[in-house]
């Protein structure tokens, strides 16, 4: 405990960091305040009973961080920025010459995340017809007019964009990745509402089953820490070198590969994915055509969040997704090819392609491990539903893994700036 309030003074001493995590505080806060200003037009009584009611709202609903149960300006939240981030990430496998511009450095990256940005556009005045269209079949908000409408979607696009905004600007002036820290702060947000509603219905719960979820909630915790910190050291040694009459190389070192090396990305990727044929589903159910309203009726009961379908196809994608964004992340013949570049080698192992064949084998083998954890994180709410009868713990593993990821994350950023302060001061000495 001493050692932590010390790393605190140390951390609020330096006024640059300081001023980092004033900053970052303020626009979480700000996000929050715009997370609890309603639309107008909506009735909120028949709103928290609809949310209530459907679970599949209620997921969103914690991914959104309470904006969408309030109907708020920023009712989308990050999700239509996530889906086109998903949507940018498929296509650079599609077109190389999206993959050529992520690897032109600092611009390119740049020009990227401005296109997700223009497409995240439609994609959200899209998701808010949707929402509208539910809603207003539900009887929550009155049929509007063209213009209101407009109004409407436009006012929602806007304040996901403005969510947007803020994420860049917390990873760009504050302390650690913005979008992360954006989601981390509505799910710890709606945690005190997930836990009221837990003890509203704590007299009709077995405590045994309460306290048994107790124990295994902190063996999660640790598991998550546990597989998000563990990584496979590939030993890597380096060749003498002799130039100028001094002798360089020759030290050996290790190469870590992360179990987790997609992090908390394959379940947000995931989670977008299979509820969009349930959200589709709702908003066709409605047409007047019997076929497709009959179609729509069994997409949404076949893929009903908590249902076996849902969570096997939830699992799957998971794992596919894990696979997919650490090939996107970690490029085994580049790895190879600075090996070898600066007389790097693995023992036993020849440089070039034989080197990031290896690679490549090892990373499959232990991506393996992590993509099947995060599958079971993510279907561990309906495990945990079922069996210890806790109808209210929505978030569940998933939101443990983000709240998780996000806390360790920035612990680590903040140690990284501690510690370019300290190599200051010891050159400044």
């Amino acid at each position: 405990m001493d050692k932590a309030w010390k790393s605190i003074r140390q951390i609020w001493a330096v006024p640059e960091i300081r001023r980092k995590l004033v900053f970052t505080a303020g626009l979480l806060l700000l996000y929050r305040l715009l997370a609890h200003i309603p639309v107008a037009g909506v009735d909120r009584t028949a709103l928290k009973q609809l949310f209530s009611g459907s679970q599949l709202l209620g997921l969103l609903d914690i991914f959104s961080g309470g904006t969408l149960a309030n109907f708020s300006l920023a009712a989308l939240g990050l999700g239509p920025y996530i889906n086109a981030s998903i949507i940018m990430q498929l296509l650079t496998v599609v077109f190389p010459k999206l993959e050529e511009l992520q690897k032109e450095g600092e611009y390119g990256r740049e020009l990227v995340n401005q296109y997700t940005r223009l497409l995240a556009v439609p994609i959200a005045l899209l998701q808010g017809f949707g929402m509208y269209f539910l809603l207003n079949s539900q009887g929550v908000i009155g049929s509007l007019t063209p213009p209101q409408l407009l109004g409407l979607l436009t006012t929602m696009t806007a304040g996901t964009m403005l969510t947007v905004w803020m994420g860049e600007l917390i990873s760009e002036y504050g302390i650690g990745n913005g979008i992360s820290l954006l989601i981390f702060a509505g799910i710890v947000g709606r945690l005190p509402v997930t836990l009221g509603q837990t003890a509203l219905t704590v007299e009709t719960l077995n405590p045994g089953n309460l306290i048994v979820f107790g124990v295994l909630s902190l063996i999660v915790i640790a598991a998550v820490v546990f597989m998000n910190e563990a990584s496979r050291n590939i030993v890597v040694q380096y060749a003498k070198r002799v130039r100028a009459g001094k002798i360089y190389g020759g030290q050996s070192t290790h190469l870590p590969l992360r179990i987790n090396q997609a992090g908390v990305i394959p379940i947000i990727f995931a989670v977008s994915l299979v509820l969009m044929p349930s959200m589709v589903g709702r908003f066709l159910e409605q047409v007047q055509n019997p076929q497709i309203a009959g179609a729509a009726r069994a997409a949404v009961s076949f893929m009903e969040p908590g249902g076996k379908a849902y969570n096997l196809i939830y699992f799957v994608l998971v794992v596919g997704f894990t696979y997919f964004y650490t090939a996107v992340v970690f490029n085994p013949e580049k790895i190879a090819d600075e090996l070898k570049k600066y007389g790097g080698f693995i023992p036993g192992i020849r440089p070039g392609q034989a080197t990031a064949e290896y690679l490549s084998a090892v990373l499959n083998r232990i991506t393996l491990a992590g993509a099947l954890f995060l599958g079971l994180i993510a279907i561990l709410p309906a495990i945990a539903q079922g069996f210890f009868n806790i109808p209210t713990m929505t978030i569940g593993g998933t939101g443990l893994l983000i709240v998780v990821s996000v806390v360790l994350e920035t612990t680590k950023s903040l140690q990284s700036q501690l510690l370019v302060r300290n190599y200051e001061g010891f050159l400044n000495i």
